[in-house]
């Protein structure tokens, strides 16, 4: 059943965005920010296909998108800093998201910036909970401000780029997408596994490195 809700919902806004273009991406990508559960990277996947097949304008799509997200999740910060945990605990609880609201904040009392930066494009699912933690904790603004902006770019431009890229499957990409976090996770990995090994390679190799007495 919640399955046949969610196709509903989506051949919904994949209509009203053929209709009306960017400002329902703007809209839609804005209210979700917020916490209300849409489908916006399945639009975001269909918006970057009908960007392939010369109907919207990329530049349009993905300012229209970043801007809206960074929008919704500012709202979110200031419900969690001006409402405090009562408000947040009550929107959470009527979302029925009590167990994201604690991944959130124990994610974020973890990581702190890093959290907000890998909640916009990796780990969405706590994105809206991150805001409304970092505001009840008087997360510093302009740190989130500049985490959010660089997280929400990656994940407008990647799924935007996946809709062009696969402009005439976009069904199959959607339902593909929980594979590509896998991926995602798995080149993070393998970089950060290279990083610290080249690190470690390069701080063996300084030491190993006979000192040169400086010439009187």
């Amino acid at each position: 059943m919640e399955e046949i809700v969610n196709m509903n919902l989506q051949d919904t806004l994949l209509s009203t965005l053929t209709s009306y273009g960017v400002v329902v991406l703007f809209v839609a990508v804005l209210v979700a920010s917020i916490g209300v559960p849409l489908p916006v990277s399945f639009l975001l996947i269909a918006a970057g296909a009908f960007v392939e097949q010369g109907e919207m304008d990329y530049f349009t799509v993905v300012a229209a998108s970043v801007i809206g997200a960074v929008i919704g999740d500012h709202i979110g910060y200031s419900i969690g800093r001006f409402g405090g945990r009562s408000l947040a605990n009550r929107i959470s609880h009527k979302l029925k998201a009590e167990a994201l609201m604690a991944r959130a904040e124990a994610t974020m009392n973890k990581w702190g910036d890093i959290s907000v930066f890998l909640s916009r494009w990796l780990i969405t699912a706590l994105g809206p909970y991150i805001n409304l933690t970092s505001g009840i904790t008087h997360h510093k603004l302009r740190r989130f401000a500049l985490c959010d902006l660089f997280g929400e770019v990656i994940w407008v431009i990647v799924y935007v780029q996946l809709g062009r890229l696969f402009s005439d499957r976009v069904a199959e990409v959607t339902d593909a997408m929980g594979d590509l976090v896998w991926v995602v996770l798995g080149t993070i990995a393998v970089a950060f596994l290279g990083y610290k090994a080249l690190q470690m390679l390069r701080e063996n190799g300084n030491e190993k490195k006979p000192k040169v007495p400086k010439a009187a």
